[in-house]
């Protein structure tokens, strides 16, 4: 099954300092899940000054429990109290090929 969440970051002032305190671990973890197929896209969100303060990613788990157990549970991003508003949405993503 696939699905779109979009974490959003807490609003306090350390909130970016955690991020990045712990990007080093996301990025080591969402390689793992770029290898084994269960992230299909992945982005930073950015503010109007251009600092990241959000993440949204095309994923695909068995179910959302799953998604929850492989995943969220184990993510730099909540176990460093980054993410403060986590939305998880059931998706069909689309597949592209371009012929050049």
């Amino acid at each position: 099954m696939q699905f779109i969440v979009i974490a959003h970051d807490a609003k306090d002032d350390g909130a970016l300092g955690r991020r990045l305190s712990v990007r080093e671990q996301h990025l080591e973890f969402a390689a793992k899940m770029f290898e084994s197929g269960k992230w299909l896209f992945a982005s930073a969100l950015l503010d109007d000054d251009g600092n990241m303060n959000g993440s949204v990613i095309a994923c695909e788990f068995e179910s959302e429990n799953e998604l929850r157990k492989e995943w969220l549970d184990k993510e730099a991003y909540v176990l460093g109290n980054v993410w403060e508003d986590i939305t998880i949405r059931k998706a069909k993503i689309a597949k592209h090929s371009f012929n050049n």
